[in-house]
Parts: C-alpha cells; structure tokens; sequence
C-alpha cells in the first residue's frame, strides 16, 4: 500500500519536531503558545458547561449565533462574512482548498509560516515564494515582481504582523498588494492573528477601510485571547470568497465544538476589557526578553509590530547547517529555539525565539542560549 502522491515530503513540522524530541529539563523559546491565563470570561463559559446536566448537542455548520453576533460586533463585518473556523488554520485550509488546485500557483512570503507552502502542496498547487523587504517588512514592490513572474497564481498570502520575523506591514504598502492581486483577479488572504498584540500602536490591517472585493482576513483566539486550547478561528471579508470555502469546512469538520464556542463568544464579546489585560502581559514578557537579551547576548531586539517572536541572527559558523546547530543548543544547551531555515530559505541566518512563556523561562532560556552566542 502507499498513501496518496500529494504525502510525499509531508512531515512533522519543525516547530513541533524540536519540541517533541527535547530532553526532560530543556525550556522551550520554540512554541508561540501564550503562558498568562486564560481569561476568566472563558472559564465561566466553560464551567456552566461543565456543571448541571443535560446534553451537548451539534451546532450550526455556520457556528452558533452568540458568536456570530459577537464577531460580526467585534469586526464590524456583517454576519454573512464571517467563515467560523477550526482555528485560523482550519480557515486558511478551506480557503486554500477552495481556490487553489493542481497546475494553480500560490503566492507566500519567505520568510513565513511554515504551514504555508504545505497547504499550498495539500492542494495540489505550485507554493511560490515573494521575498520581504531588507527589515523584513511587506514589500509591495518584490511581491508585485513575484506575481508578475507567477502567471498561474489563484491566491495569495501576507501575514502581517509576521511569524516568524515580527515585523508588520504599513497601510500604504497593503493597499498596493491588494491592487496587484485585484489587478490580476488574484484572492489575497490576509493572516492577521498577531494584530491585537501589540507593544504600543496596533497595526495597520488590510480591511481598516472596510471589506475589499476577492480578500479575505483571518483571526483566532489562539494569540490574542491566550486560548490556542478551543480551536477557534474565523475568516471575514467578501462573502464571495468564503463561500466555496464554508463548504471545504463543513466537509472537514462538521461543526466546532459547542462549548468551545460558547467560550469564544464569551471571549470575543469581552474584547474591550481582555485584549487590554492581555497586552499587559504581553508588555512584561518583552521587558523581561529584552533585558535578558541585552544581558545576556549582547543584543538589543527591536521591538515587533505585533506578536511574540524575535529573528535572532544565528553566529557565523552555524548558519551552514542551522538545523544542527539548533539541535545542539536543544540538546546540549537545554533551550529550544528554531531554525530559522524552517520558515524558507531566506531565513537560514536567523533563528526564531519566542517570548511567549513565563519570565522566568525566559530570562533562563536566554541565559541558557548565551554559551552558543556571546561567548562565541
């Protein structure tokens, strides 16, 4: 027997592979999971369901209405434009799904999210890689030249602010992205669940102008609501677009679960008290980062436009092989950290370090990294 032709070279992603194979006692600056609570407003949702008895039904294919009223208020985006997904990752497969195929092109950033180009394959189409800007920022221009050279492309996909670099997007720059896949009757996805986690002023989002024509934007709870455990996500924007996708869905998954829903609404619907807390923590986490970076690497990071993640430079002798190197720092130095290398190509002179754990892990990971660096 042999699985399906599309299989070949689908494996573990590194991002899970280096955490799974580390050695008891390692800290993990690998995974970009929030440490800080989850909100109470979800606990309580969670705790009714949990209580008195009775049963737990199915729920609408489309997502139950308490939380598609509180999207719809939290977005500020009719209820028909919002796909309700198995995280932000279900969403992104049903749209990749739905308009991309075998002989099609996909358009992606290098570097980016390593689940990019694997759902472009899934689908049976061509990933094709746009390069970022020297800061790693959007660059409208390199991705217009990408697309020109790219006569196959059905869809295409920005994330910003960025995993794995951090850096963001002005909104002068989306604006001249969005034209050109316009332009070209090109879907453009806009990956946009860092947004909310900022360190001062919030990023710009493709769709602050309101819903554009053939985009779509994607969001979840898994970052900035500190609730990755429920699985929810949500796509929004031209209803058009999320059609055939919301039948991509329903067939992978049927619904979502009910009480995790109700615990996204709840959630979403507290958007204006959470959020502020959870930037909060976010806030104390990079101070406790940047001064242990200092300290300890002789580094000053500069601060992201959104989310959790520091592009550390690798040291020159490791960036032949940053996978190995990476390897032995898990393995001998007890710190995870990933190679940048597993995000493509253009990023295999840095490794991705997330700042997402307690302080304490923090600062001890970074204390942990220092023999690798500074004493080099």
């Amino acid at each position: 027997m042999r699985p399906a032709g599309r299989m070949a070279g689908l494996r573990l992603s590194v991002i899970r592979a280096m955490n799974e194979g580390a050695p008891a006692g390692c800290v993990s600056l690998g995974l970009g999971e929030p440490s800080w609570d989850l909100p109470r407003e979800a606990r309580e949702s969670l705790e009714a369901w949990a209580g008195p008895e009775g049963p737990c039904p199915y729920g609408p294919n489309a997502g139950i209405p308490e939380l598609r009223a509180a999207l719809a208020d939290h977005l500020g985006v009719p209820d028909p434009g919002i796909l309700v997904s198995a995280g932000s990752q279900g969403a992104l497969f049903a749209l990749v799904q739905a308009w991309a195929g075998p002989g099609d092109q996909v358009l992606l950033p290098d570097p980016g999210f390593l689940a990019y180009p694997t759902l472009a394959r899934l689908a049976g189409a061509e990933p094709v890689p746009y390069p970022a800007a020297p800061d790693f920022s959007l660059d409208p221009g390199l991705f217009r030249a990408a697309l020109e050279a790219a006569p196959r492309a059905r869809l295409a996909i920005v994330n910003h602010p960025a995993n794995p670099t951090g850096a963001g997007a002005s909104r002068a720059a989306l604006d001249e992205m969005y034209a050109a896949c316009r332009d070209r009757e090109v879907v453009l996805v806009s990956d946009e669940v860092y947004r909310e986690l900022h360190l001062s002023e919030r990023p710009a989002g493709l769709a602050d102008a309101g819903v554009r024509p053939g985009a779509v934007v994607l969001g979840s709870l898994s970052k900035a609501f500190a609730a990755p455990g429920l699985r929810v996500g949500w796509a929004w924007g031209d209803s058009e677009v999320l059609a055939p996708a919301r039948l991509v869905h329903n067939a992978m998954v049927s619904c979502l679960s009910r009480p995790a829903q109700a615990a996204a609404a709840a959630l979403v619907g507290a958007s204006d008290r959470i959020l502020p807390r959870v930037r909060t923590q976010l806030a104390v986490r990079w101070e406790a980062f940047r001064s242990a970076a200092r300290d300890h690497l002789g580094w000053d990071p500069p601060p992201p436009a959104g989310g959790f993640y520091a592009w550390l430079p690798l040291p020159p002798e490791a960036r032949p092989d940053p996978g190995a190197f990476c390897l032995r720092v898990r393995d001998r130095g007890g710190v995870i950290v990933i190679p940048g290398s597993a995000f493509g190509p253009r990023g295999a002179a840095y490794a991705r370090v997330s700042w997402a754990g307690s302080p304490a892990d923090i600062v001890e990971g970074v204390r942990r990294l220092s023999g690798f660096w500074r004493d080099r």
